[in-house]
């Protein structure tokens, strides 16, 4: 670990050398991965240029050429590397890209031999360098310690993990729609409450300077809404958070 990351290091030091920054602030991007792919006539035929940009997984240098992978949020896509498209100069640092860093690439598609859509890269920019290699290519993230406490590394590893997140934004956008068709109002209620109550968990205590008080997380909503109610707002909803200070298995977490 530390010979790659001493090495990751030097290319970064060469980066600079050049002018390059190697974390800039912003790049624009026309197409996801998927888009790229379900458009592939359309754009062929009409040449466009598209913008991509996504985790480097995979480097194939062959020479003048070299193939690479590019991760985004929706999947994969290849781009193409050639020395006679992009010149000496920007074709040298594709050699100074690692696996694991964040690439974007501009340029127009096209299908290889073997029927897959690429992108071939008329220039390109280095958007994140990685200092650290990813888990080992075949055997992934296995260890469930490290997957849970490292849930951004699982993230881009495990493609059903990322799935599932993506996932669950929908099904709540959907439950959101569903009950303001329906006249619901979306609420906030307090998280920090001087008396905890609606369940029989043990809560997690802390304490207001400012006011010399002791607060609680709330281990439930369920009170605050009933004023609401009683207020006079005749449907509500609230998305949140509760917090439970007690044990911890696959279903609860506190």
């Amino acid at each position: 670990m530390k010979e790659i990351f001493e090495r990751r290091h030097e290319k970064l030091d060469d980066l600079a050398a050049k002018g390059i920054n190697p974390f800039p602030y912003s790049y624009d991007v026309t197409h996801h991965s998927t888009a790229v792919a379900a458009s592939y006539d359309a754009l062929s035929e009409s040449g466009e240029t598209v913008s991509v940009a996504g985790r480097l997984m995979a480097l194939r240098p062959h020479g003048k050429t070299a193939f690479a992978n590019l991760r985004d949020l929706k999947g994969d896509i290849q781009v193409y590397f050639r020395k006679d498209d992009l010149g000496e100069e920007s074709f040298g640092l594709v050699h100074l890209l690692d696996i694991g860093d964040i690439v974007g690439a501009k340029g127009t598609v096209f299908k290889t031999r073997t029927g897959e859509v690429t992108v071939k890269v008329s220039e390109f920019k280095l958007l994140t360098k990685s200092m650290r290699p990813l888990p080992e290519k075949w055997h992934g993230l296995k260890d469930k310690e490290t997957r849970y406490r490292q849930r951004y590394v699982d993230l881009f590893v495990n493609l059903d993990v990322r799935d599932t997140v993506v996932k669950r934004a929908g099904i709540i956008a959907s439950m959101r729609r569903y009950l303001d068709t329906r006249g619901f109002i979306e609420v906030e209620t307090p998280i920090l409450q001087p008396i905890y109550g609606g369940a029989s968990a043990q809560p997690f205590t802390t304490f207001h300077n400012a006011l010399g008080m002791k607060l609680y997380l709330r281990i439930a909503d369920e009170l605050y809404l009933k004023r609401l109610l009683v207020g006079g707002l005749e449907r509500v909803y609230e998305f949140c958070k509760d917090f439970r200070n007690e044990g911890v298995d696959k279903t609860h977490s506190p």
